[in-house]
Parts: C-alpha cells; sequence; structure tokens
C-alpha cells in the first residue's frame, strides 16, 4: 500500500487573505474611483428637476386624457346595460300577461276536456324549446296560434337582450381594467414628480413657485379685462366661456375633474362651454374635432388651443397670445402664454 501523505496545509496569508484583500479592494475602488473622490449621483439643479417634473406631469396628463375616454366609455356602457335592464323588464312583464292570458284559455279547454298542446307549449318551463315544433301551432286555433306565436316572439326578444346586456357587461369590465391600468400611470407619474421635487430646498421651491406665480400674474395683467376678451368672442356661447373660465382663475388642478371647483384641462373646457350650452365631449383629442379648424393667426377668444404632438393638452384663449387652462396639479387655473407649450392645433366650437 501507497503511503498516505498528510494534506498541505495552506497558511492564514495564503489565498484566504488575498481573497479578503481583493474584496476590500474592489469596493475601494467601486467608492473612489480610484482616484480619492466619490460618485455619488449627481445632484440635479432647481432647473433640471424642473424639467423633468414638468415632463412627468405632461406624461401623467396624457394618461389622465386615456382616463377620461375610458370613464366616458365606461359611463357609456354602464348607461346602455341599464337601458337593456329596463327593456328586459318591460317585455318580462308583458310576456307574464300573455302567459296568463293563455293560461286562463287553457283553463277553459281543461273544462271542457282538455288542454289543446299549442297552449301546454306556452305554459311549459321550456316553452322556447317546446314551441320549435311547428306542428303544435298549427293544432291551435286562430287565436290561440296567434298568442302563441306572440310568446315565442317575446322570448325571443328577451334573448336577445340579454344578450347584448352580456356584451355590455364585458365592455365595462375591460374598460375598468382600462382605467385601473391609467390610474396607476398617472399616480405613478404624479408621485415621481412630488419625490424630484423633495430634493429641491424650501427657498428653492419657493423661487419656482413664485415664479410660476408671477408670470401668470404677468400675464393677466397684460390683459384688458374680461370684459374685453368676450367682447372680440365670435358668438356669445364664446364670450359665456371665456368668462366662465375668467371666474374660475384660481380653482385647483384635480385629474378627472370637470368642476365646478377642481378641474383637469379638459375639464375645464368641457365646463366652460357647458355654461354656454355646448356640450363638448370629455377628451382632448375629441375636442379638438368639436369644431371647425382654425389656424393660430385666425384665434379669437373662446377657441380651443391644443398642445403637444398627442393632443394632451387643451386650453381657453383669452386674446393677445393668452389662454386660460388648469395646468398640472402644481399650479391653479391660471393665465398662460400660448408659447408656455409646444402649440399642436386649435377649434372653434360656437
Amino acid at each position: 500500500m501507497a503511503a498516505h501523505r498528510k494534506p498541505r496545509q495552506r497558511s492564514a496569508g495564503g489565498s484566504t487573505a488575498r481573497t479578503a484583500w481583493t474584496i476590500a479592494l474592489a469596493g475601494a475602488a467601486t467608492a473612489t474611483g480610484f482616484d480619492g473622490t466619490g460618485h455619488a449621483e449627481p445632484q440635479l439643479t432647481p432647473a433640471q428637476v424642473k424639467a423633468k417634473v414638468d415632463k412627468l406631469y405632461q406624461e401623467a396628463e396624457a394618461a389622465t386624457e386615456k382616463y377620461n375616454g375610458a370613464k366616458e366609455q365606461a359611463d357609456a356602457a354602464r348607461q346602455r346595460i341599464r337601458n337593456l335592464q329596463d327593456q328586459t323588464a318591460r317585455k318580462t312583464e308583458k310576456l307574464n300577461s300573455a302567459r296568463e292570458a293563455l293560461g286562463s284559455m287553457a283553463a277553459a279547454q281543461y273544462r271542457d276536456g282538455g288542454l289543446d298542446p299549442a297552449v301546454q307549449l306556452a305554459l311549459s318551463e321550456d316553452p322556447d324549446r317546446y314551441l320549435a315544433g311547428a306542428e303544435f301551432a298549427e293544432r291551435a286555433g286562430n287565436r290561440q296560434a296567434s298568442s302563441v306565436a306572440s310568446v315565442r316572439k317575446q322570448l325571443r326578444e328577451i334573448e336577445q337582450l340579454r344578450g347584448a346586456a352580456h356584451v355590455e357587461l364585458a365592455s365595462l369590465k375591460s374598460r375598468q381594467a382600462e382605467l385601473k391600468r391609467h390610474k396607476k400611470t398617472i399616480t405613478g407619474k404624479l408621485d415621481s414628480a412630488r419625490t424630484l421635487l423633495t430634493q429641491l430646498t424650501a427657498e428653492e421651491q419657493a423661487r419656482l413657485d413664485d415664479r410660476a406665480t408671477r408670470s401668470s400674474s404677468d400675464a393677466r395683467a397684460a390683459l384688458a379685462s374680461p370684459g374685453s376678451a368676450t367682447a372680440q368672442a365670435p358668438n356669445a356661447r364664446a364670450a359665456a366661456a371665456v368668462s366662465y373660465a375668467y371666474a374660475k382663475l384660481g380653482s385647483p388642478y384635480v385629474w378627472g375633474a370637470t368642476g365646478p371647483n377642481a378641474f383637469d384641462c379638459s375639464g375645464l373646457t368641457q365646463a366652460a362651454y357647458r355654461e354656454a350650452g355646448v356640450s363638448l365631449p370629455r377628451t382632448t383629442y375629441a375636442q379638438i374635432d368639436a369644431g371647425r379648424r382654425v389656424s393660430r393667426s385666425e384665434l379669437l377668444p373662446g377657441d380651443l388651443v391644443f398642445f403637444y404632438s398627442g393632443i394632451s393638452h387643451v386650453g381657453l384663449y383669452i386674446g393677445n397670445g393668452q389662454m386660460i387652462h388648469a395646468p398640472n396639479p402644481s399650479a391653479p387655473v391660471r393665465v398662460a402664454p400660448l408659447d408656455e407649450m409646444p402649440f399642436a392645433g386649435a377649434t372653434r366650437v360656437a
């Protein structure tokens, strides 16, 4: 037998120590970059924070308009379901009356010595299947045949209504899932914006807020009185919409809101024209098609002005290159120049 050699033991200063040194060196390299300075996440300037926050607000508003559209469709589906349920209830009541009449006829036949198969058919638990055999109806008298045919028709109408309600219910569930997705996107964007703003000192935040407030105040001061804007409006309805928008200056922005005390951008324009007796669609991308397109050079007070390539923001033009709009959660309803955002088009509603 070969002699067993005792395994050679590694010294404490061997590979284990070398591994520890390598890990420590790698950690130091990560922390210092081998140049003695740390590489923490660079601090954003107030201007950079504002730019990022503005982008998040714009993305949140685009999602808000999709949310508004999905909500409008969901509300319409609910109304159609209610209408179908009402129709079904009325037709069911009518069917019950028809079956009661056939029941009286059946009782008379029974007293006379038998129950006509056509009447049995209409009073059965499953009359539609029973009615499938045309020979039963043929054996009834003319009056009975007419009554049985009426019952059969009503049964089919009720089934059609139930089928339509089932389709609408599926549509409603789809819209509700869409609402949930858009809401998650909106809240995520707004939360990210709030987190970014916490990087600013109170003084920096106040400076940004003051700049926005001063810009809005200067724009409003540069305008004549609201009466001047309404006087230049193309008609009384546009003038009424402008007057309403002026009255809502300072109201808070709340996504999904249509007034009377808070608004999102399309909610404000919809409410302004609702006050003027004009019904506008809920979303920006539908409102742009709600009237006659006009060029920027043709703008008059009361025209709807739209922004961004996705038509995700809208304001109400009031003259002199200015509009009233609900900007985002960082600012209330206010006056602003059209150049504040990339102009996409305009529509004259009234």
